[in-house]
């Protein structure tokens, strides 16, 4: 057993106002594990939905939440294929927001070395989540027309620099001025008010009558339902997420009107190994390339888990949030 102790947040009870800083002893790492000195930590939808009993994936309690980190390899169990020093990224089941989490070697990504920790933690999760929307659930095709709602977010950032760069036509939708600039910067080549109720009326003088053939939605609700009338013949609806708070209830005669097809975006380490392999290459070109580029908003220090989880629940945020854990001075001074 470790001797040495590190800081994590926990959650005791449901609710992202019931987590706490404690102090324990450091995790040990198992055969295929690797014991990561976190150096960022980057927050996704799914905390808060997992700190209120909302996800899928339901820690025992107590727990630490976080599942998205980049850092440095403390020490490697056995058949990880890892060494001590390694600079990795990695998405984890829970545990990230930690100064040292365990992670299992396969859920892994090395990092290029001119890629930094901050950089690095926002990869895992988003970028996985829109390579495998556009690349395995479907096939994004040059010249199509894609509409990618939330696109001033982490997922739909992603999504905006993988679709231009597979050379489709990408229209993204955000709430705010700002937000579509950045959208813009990303590489989109429009994007709407979403809030405005001409917003359709506006894609289709972008698309013409054939109308969108993708749409990425992360967010449910109304949106869901809007998503089908942008759609045209065999478009795609590619269902990420509820951000809303909204599960739609999808009308089947809109798909069968106009043969769209509504697929749930999902992947799971345990059950798509040989997937996710082929997404970790893609990612890995893409870095080495320069067509994946993070957009990032960093919160300095682990201390500042509460204000950040509270940004992200509020959509004050642009882009994917990281908090950056070398920065532990500024977060206490």
């Amino acid at each position: 057993m470790s001797e040495t102790t590190i800081t994590r947040w926990q959650s005791d009870k449901p609710g992202r106002d019931a987590i706490g800083l404690v102090t324990v002893q450091a995790p040990t790492p198992g055969p295929g594990e690797l014991l990561v000195g976190v150096k960022a930590a980057a927050l996704n939808f799914s905390d808060l939905l997992m700190l209120e009993d909302k996800y899928q994936v339901r820690p025992p309690r107590p727990f630490t939440p976080g599942q998205e980190i980049a850092g440095e390899v403390i020490a490697a169990g056995e058949g990880t294929g890892f060494r001590t020093g390694d600079r990795i990224a990695a998405k984890v089941d829970w545990g990230g927001f930690a100064e040292e989490a365990i992670v299992r070697a396969d859920m892994a990504l090395r990092l290029p070395a001119d890629i930094g920790f901050v950089t690095g933690a926002a990869i895992p999760v988003s970028f996985t989540t829109a390579m495998v929307a556009l690349t395995e659930c479907t096939r994004l095709k040059p010249g199509e027309h894609i509409v990618i709602h939330a696109a001033a977010g982490g997922v739909g950032l992603a999504a905006v620099q993988l679709a231009k760069s597979m050379g489709a036509v990408v229209i993204g939708t955000a709430g705010s001025e700002e937000k579509r600039d950045l959208v813009r910067a990303s590489g989109a080549d429009y994007c709407l008010d979403y809030r405005d109720e001409g917003w359709l009326d506006e894609l289709f003088a972008i698309t013409g009558p054939d109308r969108a053939q993708v749409v990425l939605d992360p967010v449910g609700g109304e949106t869901t339902l809007q998503s089908l009338r942008a759609l045209g013949l065999d478009g795609r609806l590619l269902i990420v997420g509820f951000a809303s708070g909204t599960i739609p209830q999808i009308p089947a005669h809109r798909l069968l009107l106009r043969r769209i097809a509504a697929i749930g975006v999902y992947w799971n380490h345990d059950k798509d190994a040989a997937m996710l392999r082929r997404v970790a290459q893609r990612i890995t070109d893409g870095l080495e390339a320069g067509t994946i580029k993070p957009v990032v908003e960093t919160r300095a220090g682990l201390t500042a888990l509460p204000a950040a989880l509270d940004d992200l629940a509020n959509r004050r945020s642009r882009g994917k949030l990281v908090l950056d854990l070398t920065a532990r001075e500024a977060a206490h001074g």
